[in-house]
């Protein structure tokens, strides 16, 4: 069983940024694909940004070059460093994971989620 923990949310002001990590267990997670997705309240869940085994990251055109995403296999954590944050950027954030190696477009590892508030 897979459990994915979230920590690293809160309350930013616009143009701030914020660091939020992942930590698995369960299970060794080097292999799979990574991420983040995040829902604001109202809308549906949207993919932010994934990572492959080997660091090959995606990223959502909204947060590309703001947000950087990485991973550490030995200790079998992933990060989300963003950057620049937006009054739009508030949301729910998932920490997420595939079965696969591939980057496919879905997920099937969730954790709970951390809240991040950007105020304007």
């Amino acid at each position: 069983q897979v459990q994915l923990v979230e920590s690293g949310g809160g309350l930013v002001q616009a143009g701030g940024s914020l660091r939020l990590s992942c930590a698995a267990s369960g299970r060794t997670l080097s292999s799979n694909v990574m991420g983040w997705f995040r829902q604001a309240p109202g809308k549906e869940r949207e993919f932010v940004s994934a990572i492959r085994w080997d660091s090959v990251a995606y990223y959502a055109s909204s947060v590309k070059g703001r947000f950087t995403i990485s991973r550490d296999n030995a200790k079998n954590t992933m990060a989300l460093q963003m950057n620049s944050l937006k009054p739009e950027d508030t949301a729910i954030y998932y920490c997420a994971a595939a079965r696969s190696a591939i980057w496919k477009g879905a997920m099937d590892y969730w954790g709970k989620g951390t809240l991040v508030n950007v105020s304007s």
